[in-house]
């Protein structure tokens, strides 16, 4: 099991970072998604051991973070969001160095190094000092030093973040490499839903320090046989005020497509039968599958109504 969650609570002083948040996950990929401020990092930082759990027991890849740190920062590739490296050395002796740390022989670092580095694509530049490169390298030399000893597991902290989009599609295309052809399993936070869809087999979705929503992605998408996408020739308006009169949700979409959402009672032929009473032609009609955006706003607007029931229960 890549990751077992039971009650886990993080505290910042009398602030609940992370609150009693319990699930169990098997990926190759998983996402960890959510707004700034969600818990993502907070969450990473308390499976690597460098911030305490205030309450609950946590596993990673079968170790208990509490009892088996040591054993997890030696499986584990860490990829922080923010510079870690010093910039007075040049890349390759920073990646040996970072590979000694990790238990390497230091030939075994050296040629480790030399390895990784042609895999990101910073070959070229292994001897240029680091204080010289652009956001993009640095990012490059971020995701090589937690590849460095060969992790069981990587855990990328907003790998794509303040990228340009050349920069941004090359470490996808990095992850998604990695995610089919490596023998690690990754952990991905990102707040960018994209980059998670892309590389990641299944996500959970963080929201003021609570999960909001946890699974495979793709069964996440499902279609909803409730909700519909219509293109039509005529009226709009009243035929939208006709079928807002039989319960129906309606709102204008990308590229004037009209998206529909049917009452449990109606059913689609009903859609139909007023396009015909309204002398409307519909042109394009389909069963709406569900996006990764749509999965995640209906788990944050889920999340915000029950912690107002919550707040009107005095909870």
């Amino acid at each position: 099991m890549l990751l077992e969650l039971d009650n886990v609570t993080v505290r910042y002083g009398a602030r609940k970072a992370i609150d009693q948040v319990s699930l169990r996950l098997e990926s190759r990929a998983l996402g960890l998604l959510g707004p700034n401020g969600a818990g993502k990092s907070t969450l990473i930082r308390a499976l690597l051991g460098l911030q305490p759990l205030a309450g609950g027991t946590a596993r990673l890849e079968g170790l208990d973070i509490r009892r088996q740190g040591k054993r997890i920062r030696e499986i584990v590739g860490y990829m922080p969001e923010h510079e870690s490296y010093l910039g007075s050395m040049t890349v390759v002796r920073f990646l040996r160095f970072m590979g000694e740390l990790c238990g390497l022989p230091p030939g075994a670092a050296m040629e480790r190094a030399h390895e990784v580095l042609f895999y990101v694509g910073l070959g070229e530049v292994r001897y240029r000092k680091m204080e010289g490169f652009s956001y993009g390298m640095q990012q490059k030399v971020r995701l090589a030093q937690a590849l460095i000893h060969g992790p069981r597991v990587l855990i990328l902290d907003e790998p794509t973040n303040g990228l340009d989009p050349a920069a941004r599609d090359d470490m996808l295309r990095l992850i998604q490499d990695m995610v089919r052809n490596s023998g690690s399993r990754l952990i991905i936070s990102s707040h960018l839903l994209k980059d998670i869809e892309s590389c990641c087999e299944e996500v959970v979705v963080l929201n003021k320090g609570r999960v909001t929503a946890a699974g495979n992605i793709a069964a996440m998408k499902q279609t909803d046989e409730r909700r519909f996408e219509l293109r039509i020739k005529g009226p709009l308006d009243p035929f939208v005020a006709a079928l807002s009169e039989l319960g129906c949700q309606c709102r204008l979409g990308k590229r004037e497509a009209l998206q529909v959402v049917l009452p449990e009672h109606l059913p689609p032929r009903r859609i139909f039968e007023v396009a015909r009473g309204q002398r409307v032609q519909i042109r394009h009609y389909y069963a709406r599958k569900d996006t990764l955006e749509d999965v995640f706003l209906k788990a944050l607007e889920d999340d915000a109504g029950e912690r107002e029931v919550m707040a009107d229960a005095g909870l």
